[in-house]
């Protein structure tokens, strides 16, 4: 009988054991190899510059209240609440202790990309990675070259306030598994050249999606509901609806988005309010064209 026992427990030990190497392999951190970084050559400043505001990279990582030439100066600090805790948004700048200074490309591209950090440890989807998984080995090594460019800070943000068990990185690989890739967020057929590009900076690097879609409990996207507005993610108030569904701007043209991307100012002379202030500002400075794209894509994706 205890010989019988015994095997039935190395049997449990052993699925046991199997289950847990599955899981492993299925949610452990995923970078992209060394050789995905290789032979990028120069970095295109003008785009890297393109991409830092589109990526609103200064209204989370620079200093609470910046304004003008300090927010370039990417020190980190502010706190960004959650259901889940609240995060410190860390120090990006060029500094080598406290920012991103010593980083190479491949650290650097694996944390936006892959939601790796360059110890090999899961980061915190509040950092939109999921969105910025869009931009390519080449828009990476722009904007790394135009961050190196920016002042250093030698401020260090405070460690992240997240109870159990969302303080388990471990965890991340799971919630990575269900619902991290870098596929369309809508599928938008006999698409042109313009709405695609409108697709790949509202998707990827002005990462929309991250405040207009409604999440589920564990903070994955509806995405049946893609950019259908819901609770604020960061805890107050409403975001609102931006398809062309919406009852805040359904009945715009392209040209009333474009224009409110670029100056601030709805077709009905109101001005942008709350979180959307410094989204406003950071679009601003891209080009026209990036903007007139951006409100093609709105007006195609599905109405809500």
């Amino acid at each position: 009988m205890a010989s019988r026992w015994a095997k039935v427990l190395g049997a449990g030990v052993v699925v046991v054991a199997a289950g847990a190497g599955v899981a492993w392999a299925l949610t452990k951190p995923d970078p992209h190899p060394d050789t995905y970084w290789a032979g990028l050559g120069e970095p295109d400043m003008v785009n890297g510059e393109h991409l830092f505001w589109a990526g609103g990279c200064a209204s989370c990582h620079s200093a609470p209240n910046a304004t003008g030439d300090a927010l370039k100066v990417l020190s980190g600090g502010r706190a960004l609440p959650s259901p889940f805790g609240t995060f410190h948004i860390p120090n990006i700048s060029s500094d080598p202790g406290a920012g991103i200074g010593d980083w190479t490309l491949a650290e650097f591209g694996n944390a936006m990309t892959r939601g790796v950090g360059p110890d090999g440890e899961h980061l915190y989807p509040s950092f939109p990675y999921g969105s910025y998984a869009r931009l390519s080995a080449k828009d990476i090594n722009d904007l790394f070259g135009y961050l190196k460019t920016l002042p250093a800070s030698s401020n260090v943000a405070p460690p992240h306030e997240l109870q159990f068990p969302y303080n388990i990185r471990l965890a991340v690989g799971g919630w990575k598994f269900l619902y991290f890739n870098d596929r369309p967020r809508v599928e938008l057929a006999s698409a042109d050249e313009k709405v695609r590009r409108g697709q790949f900076l509202a998707e990827g690097p002005g990462h929309c999606g991250e405040c207009h879609t409604p999440r589920n409990a564990l903070g994955g996207f509806l995405a049946d509901q893609w950019l259908a507005g819901g609770p604020n993610p960061e805890g107050k108030g409403t975001i609102p609806d931006i398809t062309p569904g919406s009852r805040d701007i359904g009945s715009w043209s392209e040209g009333d988005i474009a224009s409110y991307l670029e100056t601030g100012f709805t077709p009905d002379y109101d001005s942008v309010g709350g979180s959307m202030v410094e989204v406003q500002q950071n679009l601003a400075h891209l080009p026209k064209s990036d903007l007139e794209a951006i409100a093609a894509y709105l007006k195609a994706v599905p109405a809500r």
